[in-house]
């Protein structure tokens, strides 16, 4: 398979990383090894793929752009086909919606989500929508003085759209229809003051909803209506061990694909926690957590075949490889350490 890793590059993001690079990973010995590296980009930070993993999609931090890349599955190489302006000051996330027709990025620092229309060849067009998100700043002085949406995911009908607002200490629901987006009946819900909703995943099977807070190091879980697009809460759990007592933020989330676990990552900590899920409720049961071996985890993905596990450690300039215990869900070390600048992206494709 391919890999695909993305990191910042600018002095303003404290970035040491050179656009993105491609890699081909041994399936036996887990090995990488460097195809690409496509350069001139500021700050590529987060991925989409489309469905056929023919299209990568790559937001731009701290920046206002979109890119819009052809990937090829047998070399692997990428090939840009265009960039465009979001609208928006530092988009963190895009999603595709089920139709492929458009792409809905967050918008971190101008506070609003908007809808980019995608042609045929996948290339990108201009927004034409930008929903700036209303509600009342959190407490926290230096990071909740203004709207920060920081992800954007549909949920599994592929009908609603799910943005985590990190300034507003809430989590937004909207539909979209016709390629506009519209407020859910449930337009949005409320996490506790400074908790800082950054990041969200869904559970496989169970109606469920899990929001990482970055603020406060919880996680939160849903109830999912799928019929009408409502989350309620039912648990917030920490996400630090017992004994720390440094500063931490929660960075990024991930269920495993047999949904067992959800795996969270702690920067300050410096870990992936795990918990267990209870398999009829979708409750969450700590269960450990496991040093990444680097320092600042922004980012990690699941392998394809949700064995292993790759902890994307930003001011380490490295991404470190686990093995997970389909049995236990606990991670065990491999060794595999693969020096990259600043990583924040990671994104994997089958080879054909």
């Amino acid at each position: 398979m391919f890999a695909y890793v993305g990191g910042y590059t600018t002095a303003d993001r404290d970035g040491r990383g050179n656009g993105i690079n491609v890699y081909r990973v041994d399936p036996v010995s887990g090995a990488w090894a460097h195809l690409q590296n496509v350069g001139g980009l500021e700050n590529p930070a987060l991925f989409t793929l489309n469905r056929a993993q023919t299209r990568l999609y790559s937001v731009h931090g701290g920046r206002s752009l979109v890119s819009a890349f052809a990937l090829d599955r047998h070399t692997g190489a990428l090939s840009l086909l265009n960039q465009v302006d979001c609208q928006g000051s530092n988009p963190v996330d895009s999603a595709l919606d089920p139709t492929e027709r458009f792409l809905v990025v967050a918008n971190y620092g101008s506070g609003a989500v908007a809808v980019l229309p995608v042609e045929t060849d996948g290339r990108l067009l201009f927004p034409t929508q930008v929903v700036a998100l209303v509600g009342a700043p959190g407490p926290d002085p230096k990071q909740q003085t203004s709207s920060h949406p920081h992800a954007v995911i549909f949920d599994p009908s592929g009908r609603f759209v799910i943005v985590p607002d990190k300034g507003f200490d809430r989590t937004f629901v909207f539909s979209l229809q016709d390629g506009r987006l519209v407020p859910a009946a449930q337009a949005s819900v409320a996490s506790r003051p400074g908790a800082a909703p950054r990041h969200a995943a869904f559970h496989p099977s169970l109606p469920v909803l899990y929001v990482n807070n970055e603020l406060d190091s919880t996680v939160t879980m849903f109830a999912w209506d799928a019929a009408s697009g409502q989350a309620t809460e039912r648990q917030v759990t920490t996400t630090i061990p017992s004994g720390f007592v440094g500063r931490n933020t929660t960075a990024e989330i991930e269920v495993s694909p047999n949904g067992r676990s959800l795996y969270v990552s702690n920067r300050g900590e410096d870990s992936i926690v795990q918990f267990d899920v209870d398999p009829r409720s979708g409750l969450l049961t700590y269960a450990g957590h496991f040093p990444t071996g680097g320092m600042k985890p922004r980012f990690f993905a699941l392998g394809p075949d949700g064995r292993h596990l790759y902890a994307a450690n930003q001011d380490s300039d490295d991404i470190t490889v686990f093995h997970i215990d389909l049995k236990s869900g606990s991670l065990i070390p491999t060794g595999v350490r693969i020096g990259v600048g600043s990583p924040s992206a990671i994104s994997f494709v089958a080879s054909t």
